[in-house]
């Protein structure tokens, strides 16, 4: 988003409007507007990644403004591989007809951000953060295909609304290759099979 509108402001105005004319209360009227200043202060997701080896997609995200976010909002999608694709949060679009799920996972989201679920699918709403304050927003993911992939994740102050955001860096990429080589695996003292980066120690 950077200093641009929130894009998901497009689809809330266009709703409102479409019930302003049927003489419903505006579905927005409680969203949030104006300026929020916050950013990512640490991005991390391993560039490098195995088949079957877990990995963290973990953003520090700071309030330096002198508003509280209502709703912390965190986007993530997976560049699609073919042109005129949607894209996904960690998947590709599949054109296999009849899935119930047009998307194809990359990774298995085996534990996203604490109280994150939103009606967005590529979307997570982690909750109100006051100013000053921080908080770290993560997904502990497994990937399952191989290949090269672009991961963008970018901040709104709420699911909702007509704001602008301003400081620091609140969009990013990461760009991740995911190999078929096996994942290191090793049985430790206890006889328990010990997999990814502690199996090499």
């Amino acid at each position: 988003m950077g200093n641009s509108r929130g894009r998901l402001a497009v689809l809330v105005s266009a709703l409102a409007l479409a019930s302003a004319g049927c003489g419903a209360e505006r579905q927005d009227a409680d969203a949030p507007s104006g300026e929020f200043e916050i950013e990512v202060t640490d991005a991390s997701f391993p560039a490098k990644q195995r088949i079957a080896e877990p990995a963290t997609l973990r953003l520090e995200v700071a309030n330096r403004g002198e508003r509280a976010l209502p709703n912390l909002a965190v986007s993530v999608e997976t560049e699609p591989r073919k042109a005129g694709q949607a894209p996904v949060a960690f998947a590709q679009a599949s054109d296999e007809p009849g899935l119930a799920d047009s998307g194809r996972p990359v990774w298995i989201v085996d534990e996203g951000p604490a109280g994150g679920g939103s009606a967005y699918d590529n979307t997570w709403a982690v909750g109100p953060l006051g100013k000053g304050q921080s908080r770290t927003v993560e997904w502990k993911l497994t990937a399952m295909e191989t290949g090269s992939y672009t991961v963008a994740w970018r901040l709104a102050p709420a699911l909702e609304g007509d704001f602008e955001l301003t400081g620091g860096r609140t969009q990013g990429e990461f760009v991740v290759t995911i190999a078929d080589d096996p994942v290191p695996a090793r049985v430790d003292d206890d006889g328990d099979v010990v997999r990814g980066e502690e199996a090499g120690r």
